[in-house]
């Protein structure tokens, strides 16, 4: 009867498997056993621990500073406000009397920005000693005979 091997069955393995509970498996003259044991390999990663944030902010405060101011007056009996377009210039009316204008110095406020200081930030890196501590597996062998058999540990000794 042949199966597939999707299908559910009683399955036969050829008899040179190496199947140790199967007595119909020869025994090899030597058996290679794998031990194995886990190693740490312990280093470091870089990881963001923080940021550092810098904000500045402004700060405003009032000047207040006296400035002297010169403001010509004439004594007269008339006085007409200067019309757009006004040449600023001594002129003669027509009645023969003289206009003269009148000037004042207007302040003036020049804001300039400057540079008053900079702010350098650095970092730095700080060394600092951790204890890491951690189970490591090991595998042992041991290598037992019945009564009838005799095992020999040909390993070679240490110092040796």
């Amino acid at each position: 009867m042949s199966h597939r091997p999707d299908e559910p069955g009683d399955r036969t393995e050829p008899i040179d498997a190496l199947d140790p509970l199967d007595p119909r498996t020869p025994v090899p003259d030597e058996t290679a056993v794998v031990r194995r044991e886990e190693r740490a390999d312990v280093g470091t990663e870089l990881h963001e621990a923080g940021r550092v944030r810098v904000r500045k902010h402004v700060e405003t405060h009032v000047v207040e500073e006296p400035v002297s101011r010169g403001v010509e007056h004439a004594d007269t009996s008339e006085r007409v406000p200067a019309l757009e377009g006004d040449s600023g210039e001594v002129e003669t009316l027509e009645d023969g009397s003289v206009s003269i204008p009148v000037f004042e110095e207007v302040l003036v406020v020049t804001k300039k920005l400057v540079v008053r200081e900079r702010v350098i930030v650095r970092k730095h890196t700080v060394v600092d000693e951790h204890t890491l501590r951690t189970e490591l597996r090991r595998e042992h062998v041991t290598v037992e005979g019945d009564d009838d058999v005799e095992v020999e540990d040909r390993r070679p000794t240490a110092g040796a």
